[in-house]
């Protein structure tokens, strides 16, 4: 089982553990409600993480944790009292049962203060690479795509008009805790636009029908790689308004791949023109 170090050595912060054992209580209640349903995640401010890992990267990129739940079972008490939290629970195995999302959490789950990012607080490095996505729609695609943006060292995720809620559960377990080592935002098309070209950033439009091959299109400046939805593609905005407009060889029966396989394809092409040092 994954424990981070940095768990066993860090200072005690609670002194007080509440029992829960029942599935009715009030806090297992709201719990599955912010798993299920984004309205209660937007009006609360809050979403649920789950797993080891999970955790602790959300604690080590500066995400507060309001409530943390743990199996003892699976997930040792004196781990669990090292963890900086408001509140502190111990549950029995019926009610982790119930709160589990997915199998394989550790035994450990947390409600988690939403931390949001602006465009105007997006670092850039001296030769940025960005993913814009389009209206994506789909949780899993996304959180596959913020794994390809921390594999890549992207410099961010800006996601224009979205479709899914960037806190839902699936997004956070598909991306691995991505979702906190990256920088990502949301915002419209034309925010997102008038952001790249204030800061000299050239857009590359990933389309089917574009003349261009991703590998013969220079990538070396500060790029960045717009990617339509997964029913749809690219709105004519994104269209219109690119410096280039690339597309990925087809030579199968199937015209499509899957968004975020086409999103690591660019992404890994822009590092290999600059050179990137492995």
């Amino acid at each position: 089982m994954y424990f981070s170090s940095l768990k066993c050595v860090r200072k005690t912060y609670n002194m007080f553990i509440d029992n829960l054992s029942s599935t009715k209580n009030p806090k297992i209640k709201e719990l599955i409600e912010l798993q299920e349903k984004s309205r209660e995640r937007r009006e609360k401010g809050l979403f649920v993480v789950e797993g080891v890992r999970e955790v602790e990267a959300c604690i080590s990129h500066g995400y507060k944790i309001e409530s943390l739940f743990f199996f003892p079972d699976e997930y040792p008490e004196e781990i669990a009292i090292n963890i900086s939290c408001d509140h502190l629970y111990s549950v029995s195995s019926n009610v982790y049962s119930r709160i589990a999302y997915r199998g394989g959490t550790e035994g450990v789950t947390a409600t988690v203060r939403e931390k949001k990012l602006n465009l105007i607080d997006i670092r850039l490095s001296a030769n940025p690479l960005i993913i814009v996505l389009e209206s994506v729609e789909k949780p899993g695609n996304l959180g596959a795509i913020l794994r390809t943006a921390d594999a890549a060292k992207a410099d961010a995720v800006i996601i224009c008009d979205p479709l899914t809620d960037l806190f839902n559960p699936n997004v956070i377990r598909s991306s691995l805790g991505g979702i906190f080592t990256n920088q990502v935002c949301s915002c419209t098309s034309d925010e997102c636009y008038e952001w790249l070209k204030n800061n000299g950033i050239k857009i590359f439009s990933a389309e089917l029908q574009a003349a261009t091959w991703y590998h013969k299109t220079d990538m070396t400046s500060p790029a960045a790689i717009v990617m339509g939805s997964e029913s749809d593609g690219l709105t004519e905005f994104w269209r219109t308004r690119a410096d280039a407009r690339i597309k990925i060889p087809m030579n199968g029966t199937i015209d499509s791949l899957n968004v975020s396989v086409s999103t690591a394809i660019l992404c890994f092409e822009a590092l290999r023109q600059r050179d990137f040092k492995y």
